[in-house]
């Protein structure tokens, strides 16, 4: 079983720094450094349903098997993280996240551009909630699964 670390709270880190570990985790794909920021017991959820993505991760170490799985089998491999507005809401430690990550298919290289918003709240410097609305079509499109979507969509 691979070894896992352990997260540790940092009340004095905001929305905004947790954002930023976020995104450099998703460009390194480190599933560990993303499941870290979460609290033990958080969730993440997909409401875009997606076939072959679950509707949430519950927990961070679901959250670390879950993108371990994920990002171990995509071969998008995401350069730069562009586009990014954070919005602040009412609600303290919570942040609405515009954002487009822009990589390329390996082996072919081919471009693919991923728009997404993300809503996450922190407590005491951990995610403890996060709904990921990405653009599951548009990757479906530029990894050629496409066929494996509408086929799914029909059962």
């Amino acid at each position: 079983m691979p070894e896992t670390t352990t997260a540790t709270s940092e009340p004095d880190v905001g929305p905004r720094e947790i954002v930023e570990r976020f995104h450099r985790a998703m460009l390194n794909k480190s599933a560990d450094d993303l499941a870290d920021l979460y609290a033990v017991d958080a969730r993440h959820e997909f409401p875009f349903s997606f076939p072959g993505l679950p509707a949430c991760f519950n927990g961070r170490e679901e959250i670390r098997a879950g993108y371990r799985a994920m990002w171990g089998a995509t071969p998008v491999e995401a350069e730069t993280i562009r586009d990014v507005v954070i919005h602040e809401t009412a609600e303290a430690g919570t942040v609405v996240v515009e954002q487009t990550v822009v990589g390329a298919v390996a082996p072919t290289g081919r471009p693919v551009t991923v728009p997404g918003i993300l809503v996450i709240r922190v407590r005491d410097g951990l995610i403890v909630h996060t709904r990921d609305y990405m653009d599951g079509l548009g990757v479906a499109t530029a990894t050629d699964r496409l066929p494996d979507l509408v086929a799914a969509l029909g059962r």
